[in-house]
């Protein structure tokens, strides 16, 4: 019946011993009972082993002597047997659990005598002690001289004490380190020692309370965070599962050292089993649909240093639902839902009136709501059903007023949109599976209501038949389509670019800065009594979480009805494409043939290689119907190689300059290549020779695309110009009109440029690694990163995936980059071990030529290259795949096309 949560806040259970406590002693009614008496630092606790009998607790700063037998031998009540017994009289005392009834507790006012006989006799002198000590720091005035005191006392102990290395699970384990530390619970914390081994993370306690040991399995490890402590960076989580919302142990380090140093151990341990998750590679998963709404949500407020063992920073989750009232929910309603680009705070108009006009007058520092929208008060709110003692610990033995308990759903919600002082947000049960919150199945007494009806389960909606019907219908509207929309606006608030600053002004998002991380230094306060009383006002006021986004948040990619024109899943370059997004070919393509192509990438197999050129190949562009293959290289040529023959069919050179790259423009009349030495080329397949040339730069072209009529060419000479193109054939002179639509101005040279499927975006890197996003409906910068990604190293490629939305770019820092163009986030990256040169994707797998000549299959979600295909002797330089995903050309620095095909 014990737990920690009999104790006070910020108290610990030192020790414990068997004993019996005699009551009436040397009376007819004398009476004893067994069980264990428990030394706290603020307390002394007996817990009988007759559960009818309550637990007793002591205050020690009620306490009016404790003395053990032989201060005062005339008077001894166990003169007569060789226990050790120990009186301690007191003017105040509490009756918990009487008859095994979680209950608040009965409050025994008026002048006791306690005895306790203790089984070991020979310890009572060091109890007496021990508490004589305890009792002189609670009876100290003031808080912080309290809690330095009874440190001192914690820490001598601790000092006097080491891990038992008996407790290893194997005597061949290697000791990698040995520290102090304490358990964090909710509400509680227990000191002991921790002790990193070459298999396993050890926590022993001082008191052996829950259990002599806490063992965790390095190779269990799935996830571990640094966290911050009652606003110290001295906490430790760490998880054996990969999506559970509550951990395996929570440590609590005396200081940062030793925290990082047992953070570094486990990390070496684990770094090869599974790749460290950032709040960008969760971002990316959930655009893309791999994890859902509750799961991101989860790992947002893992980040954020939200957990379950810290009732001041628990995971804060929103409210969705707006509608309680109506007999059904229907979740295609707009107005069904929260609006959640708002805090609660700023839900009600009039109320938030009220609010802006208190905050403009208040003087510095100023804030908008007086109470937060998370609390250890708000979760046992929700919670006290379910874990009646937490709220009991928290209210020093008292349940809330019937009243202002959680009595109703609807109730709930009209006061946080009504209310003053109530602006919270729901917790992560509210979209679990666990509907035992919401019912009294405990049976407790949690009083009766003014209108005489007794506290019993949660008053739900009109439109749930039960609980889990509850919880299943909140369950459907967060993971709904309207959610999935607006989701980002709620991240934006509580984790995002409007929690702070004039962003969180604008947003009607300030809070006390008290609750926001780097709102007071605690070093810095040297009063030891200021800084109890302020660490304590901070802990039962809330936290805001860390702040994980610095810019707007990109919305979800919602799933559409297929289109009829169906893009490519790998790439929407159309340089290397036979074909445009609506040509016919395409309408026999389905997207699961492109997805089954890529879930077999791995099996990508060589089928021939042609030594071709006389230097590296640069361009690779296939007829529509795959015959003919059209290769330039840095040799000046343009080659056209039959596949059907396996001969260079056509080889021309225009100057003698390099050629960069190549395409084919649709109906395969029309080959275009761009050179080094400034101009376009375009010849023509039919006549066998050079159709026209645009002499377009003043520099090096280094890559052109070809969409809808318009042809985009990028160069040395720091722009990228749009032209449109009306082919010789429709005119009279037989020669191809050019008309300059824009030029998109750099400040150094341009190497790449890709369009997005609907052809209004396009994305430019250049030699520095800067990526522009141009709107190229009217030819102006919509989003530049310049400022905000600086790669500092050449770039070799970038490539919209289908969904236009996310941008994948590499160059000679050897990273994978994953930009949202909407925003200009990073949201994702992969470190690669040498720099890879070219590459197609499909936004969860990619397949990398590399320098080396190997090519590389990715998991860009998990960070880890899963296959390793030979190929090239040199750098793959250039990559060619078709519509259906299932064929590969390369070209290399070997001067070779190698031709790829996938074996199911």
């Amino acid at each position: 019946r014990f737990s920690l949560l009999l104790l006070n806040l910020e108290e610990y259970y030192f020790e414990q011993h068997t004993a019996n406590h005699i009551i009436n002693k040397d009376h007819k009614d004398e009476r004893k009972f067994r069980g264990s008496l428990k030394i706290c630092s603020k307390s002394i606790i007996f817990e009988p082993d007759d559960n009818i009998q309550p637990i007793i607790k002591i205050p020690l700063r009620d306490c009016i002597s404790i003395k053990a037998p032989e201060d005062n031998e005339a008077n001894n009540p166990f003169t007569r047997n060789a226990s050790g017994g120990i009186s301690v009289v007191c003017s105040q005392v509490f009756l918990i659990k009487e008859r095994n009834v979680i209950a608040p507790y009965k409050t025994v006012r008026g002048k006791t005598e306690h005895l306790f006989e203790l089984d070991v006799a020979w310890n009572v002198g060091d109890v007496v002690q021990t508490l004589h000590q305890l009792y002189r720091a609670s009876c100290l005035d003031k808080m912080g001289d309290q809690a330095a005191m009874i440190t001192a006392i914690l820490q001598s102990r601790l000092a006097r004490t080491s891990f038992d290395k008996n407790r290893f699970q194997s005597i061949s384990e290697t000791l990698h380190m040995e520290c102090k530390a304490e358990m964090v619970t909710p509400l509680v914390t227990n000191p002991g020692h921790v002790c990193v081994t070459d298999a396993n993370l050890y926590f022993q306690p001082l008191n052996g309370y829950p259990k002599p040991v806490v063992q965790i399995t390095l190779q269990n490890v799935r996830r571990i965070y640094k966290r911050r402590h009652g606003l110290m960076p001295l906490g430790l989580e760490v998880f054996c599962t990969e999506n559970d919302l509550c951990s395996d142990i929570y440590l609590k380090f005396y200081n940062y050292q030793d925290r990082d140093e047992v953070y570094f151990l486990i990390a070496t341990y684990i770094e090869n089993h599974i790749a460290e998750h950032t709040a960008e590679s969760y971002m990316l998963q959930w655009q893309r649909g791999h994890i859902s709404n509750y799961q991101y949500l989860l790992h947002l407020n893992n980040l954020a240093d939200r957990s379950c063992n810290d009732l001041s920073q628990y995971p804060v989750f929103p409210w969705i639902i707006a509608d309680y009232s109506s007999s059904v929910l229907d979740l295609t309603k707009p107005e069904t839902f929260r609006d959640l680009s708002k805090p609660v705070g700023a839900l009600n108009k009039e109320r938030l009136e009220r609010l802006v006009t208190r905050y403009q007058e208040m003087s510095d520092p100023k804030f908008m709501y007086g109470s937060h929208y998370s609390s250890p008060g708000y979760v046992l709110f929700y919670l006290v059903r379910v874990a009646p003692e937490y709220m009991l610990c928290l209210q020093n033995g008292k349940f809330d007023h019937a009243d202002r308990m959680f009595n109703s759903i609807a109730e709930t919600w009209k006061n946080c949109l009504d209310g003053a002082t109530d602006f919270k947000e729901l917790i992560p049960e509210f979209y679990e599976n666990d509907s035992s919150f919401l019912v009294n199945s405990l049976k407790l007494d949690l009083g009766k209501r003014q209108g005489g009806k007794m506290v019993e389960d949660v008053e739900l909606p009109p439109w749930a038949s039960g609980p889990d019907d509850f919880l299943q219908k909140s369950q459907e509207a967060l993971e709904s389509p309207y959610v999935s929309e607006h989701l980002h606006e709620w991240i934006d608030i509580i984790f995002g670019y409007k929690q702070k600053g004039s962003e969180a002004v604008a947003a009607h998002n300030v809070f006390h800065p008290l609750t926001y991380e780097g709102g007071v230094d605690l070093n810095s306060i040297m009063d030891p009594n200021e800084k109890v009383a302020l660490l304590t006002q901070i802990l039962e006021f809330g936290q805001t979480p860390k702040q994980l986004f610095t810019t707007p948040h990109p919305q979800r990619i919602i799933p559409k009805l297929k289109s009829l024109s169906r893009t490519s899943s790998h790439s929407i370059s159309i340089a290397e494409s036979p074909v445009s997004p609506n040509e016919e070919s395409f309408e026999d393509l389905t997207e699961e043939s492109i997805t089954l192509a890529w879930n077999n990438i791995a099996k990508l197999k060589l089928d021939k290689q042609y030594k071709i050129h006389k230097e590296a190949i640069t361009g690779i562009a296939v007829t529509c119907n795959g015959s003919s293959v059209f290769t330039t290289s840095q040799d000046s040529t343009l080659k056209m190689f039959s596949k059907d023959s396996k001969t260079i069919q056509r080889s021309v050179s225009f100057s003698n300059m390099a050629l960069s790259s190549c395409l084919i423009l649709p109906g395969d009349t029309t080959v275009i290549s761009s050179s080094w030495d400034n101009h376009i080329y375009f010849y023509s397949v039919a006549f066998g020779r050079q159709q026209d040339v645009l002499m377009g730069h003043d520099d090096a072209v280094s890559k052109i695309c070809w969409r809808d009529g318009r042809l985009f060419s990028a160069s040395w000479d720091s722009t990228v110009k749009v032209w449109h193109c009306v082919p010789g054939e429709t005119l009279s002179n037989k020669k191809h009109h050019f008309e300059l639509l824009a030029e998109l101005e750099h400040d150094v040279s341009v190497n790449t440029i890709d369009l997005n499927a609907a052809n209004t975006i396009l994305a430019s890197g250049t030699k520095e690694g800067t990526i522009s996003v141009w709107d190229i409906t009217t030819a102006t910068v919509t989003e530049c990163l310049n400022k905000l990604f600086l790669w500092l190293f050449l770039l070799f490629a970038s490539f919209f995936c289908t969904d236009s939305r996310h941008l994948l770019s590499t160059g000679e820092d050897c990273c994978f980059k994953v930009i949202d163009v909407q925003t200009g986030m990073l949201i994702s990256s992969v470190t690669t071990e040498e720099p890879q040169r070219c590459f197609k994707w499909d936004g969860n797998t990619i397949l990398s030529g590399s320098q080396s000549g190997e090519l590389l299959i990715w998991d860009l979600l998990g960070g880890k290259v899963t296959e390793r295909i030979k190929g090239h002797t040199g750098a793959v330089t250039s990559m060619w795949m078709n519509e259906q995903c299932n064929s590969v050309i390369t070209g290399g620095e070997d001067k070779q096309i190698m031709f790829w095909k996938l074996q199911y």
